[in-house]
């Protein structure tokens, strides 16, 4: 059974190591595209209707690409939400294996 914990460790780790880089790179990229923003509104004359046009272009994609992240997230925390539960049910399934061998032997 051993064995068994080593491989929970291993994958819980996993877990925490993907989750942890995938914030980072999400940040850096935020940080990047913030400064391209901040670029546009300094460089942008917003009387002329094209610069205008391509904010609202550029604000229209970053709010798709928002909301898709968001799903993405979401639907990463419910994986690893069931990882842990699974988990928790092979603990379970042990435990309850251990009681019935002590009752038996």
């Amino acid at each position: 059974m051993s064995n068994v914990n080593g491989v929970r460790r291993t994958a819980l780790a996993r877990i925490e190591r993907i989750e942890r880089n995938s914030k980072m790179a999400f940040f850096g990229a935020a940080l990047v595209e913030v400064a391209f923003l901040v670029g546009f509104f300094l460089l942008a004359d917003l009387s002329n209707r094209t610069h205008v046009l391509i904010l609202l272009a550029t604000v229209a994609v970053y709010t798709i690409l928002a909301l898709g992240l968001v799903v993405i997230g979401m639907q990463m925390s419910r994986n690893t939400l069931r990882i842990l539960h699974a988990i928790e049910l092979l603990e379970e399934g042990e435990g309850s294996g251990r009681k019935s061998q002590l009752r038996a032997g």
